[in-house]
């Protein structure tokens, strides 16, 4: 295509474009005083700011689902008897995956951490904490939320939210800003970390959170284990056929061999392959990171004005 003059139409395209990024060029030059000025503003900002963030710590465990010895003989049972098993609400299949997947989902539950927050007395650290003072090795309060001295609650919040939190609240914080659990699907092993300002009480409570679940796992089973006993006496007691009392006293057997290795078993459903330790170096926050994205962002901010005094100049 070509224009009156004969020349192609592209070319003045392309010479039209020189010229705007010419044009482009030269305002950014005239403001390189204001561009260069906002990016100086905006990394001492972010200096500051960074620099008031206070240092999270991570503690974290690597952890094995533990495997059943006995799954053969299980299994075995499983394919003769599965259907009266299941009746009598007996579980009789192995402990690795499936029961993993109950310990990780009871893990982040409503009821289990209600339950671990309470009995740990939790709720100010995980709510109030706003630094950690290393010399002393205590938490620092927000005292707008929390009055350590009277170990009272002094937070103003609107309803339905209460002066005290509520354990669903302090439950859901957790999850947020402190809980981390992942399990690769290679190798099952299940990853247990936990964020805080005081790297010792992260350590503690991951060794505290793998204690808790596998006693709430370990106790779950003896439970079930005995109501299927007791299920299964019953059963043995009501019938005369020899048949039907050896596959009673078989799952008997296999019900108390649960319960014994429930209550020797202390690394019931997840093992412990490397121990949660204290951290030395924080985890959060990224200070250069964070001096550097401000950074970009004055310098943009301040290329935007460049651009738009110059233009309005002419």
């Amino acid at each position: 295509m070509y224009n009156q003059d004969g020349n192609p139409q592209i070319a003045s395209n392309v010479s039209e474009d020189e010229i705007d990024l010419k044009e482009l060029f030269t305002a950014l030059w005239q403001g390189k005083w204001a561009i260069l000025g906002a990016v100086l503003t905006a990394a001492v900002v972010a200096i500051f700011y960074a620099l008031s963030i206070p240092n999270i710590y991570k503690s974290e465990a690597l952890l094995a689902p533990v495997e059943e010895n006995n799954g053969g003989s299980l299994s075995s049972l499983a394919g003769q008897f599965g259907g009266l098993a299941s009746l009598a609400g007996i579980n009789l299949g192995g402990a690795s995956s499936g029961k993993i997947t109950i310990a990780l989902e009871l893990l982040k539950s409503r009821q289990f951490l209600g339950e671990f927050i309470d009995e740990n007395d939790l709720k100010p650290a995980i709510i109030a904490a706003e630094g950690w003072d290393q010399s002393k090795n205590t938490l620092v309060y927000d005292k707008d939320i929390y009055e350590l001295d009277q170990q009272k609650w002094v937070r103003d919040v609107n309803p339905p939210k209460q002066v005290e939190p509520s354990l669903l609240e302090a439950h859901q914080k957790f999850l947020k800003d402190n809980l981390i659990v992942s399990q690769d699907k290679d190798s099952g092993l299940v990853k247990l970390s936990v964020k805080h300002y005081s790297p010792y009480l992260a350590q503690e409570l991951v060794s505290k959170l793998i204690k808790a679940i596998n006693k709430q796992m370990r106790q779950k089973d003896i439970e079930e284990a005995q109501n299927s006993i007791e299920y299964l006496q019953k059963a043995l007691r009501k019938t005369d056929v020899a048949d039907m009392q050896s596959v009673f006293y078989q799952l008997i057997e296999k019900q108390q061999q649960t319960k014994m290795l429930a209550n020797v078993r202390e690394e019931y459903v997840l093992k412990t392959i490397d121990p949660p330790v204290v951290a030395e170096e924080k985890s959060e926050p990224k200070r250069a990171i964070i001096v550097i994205l401000m950074s970009i962002l004055g310098g943009i901010i301040g290329s935007v004005f460049s651009l738009i005094k110059y233009f309005r100049k002419g």
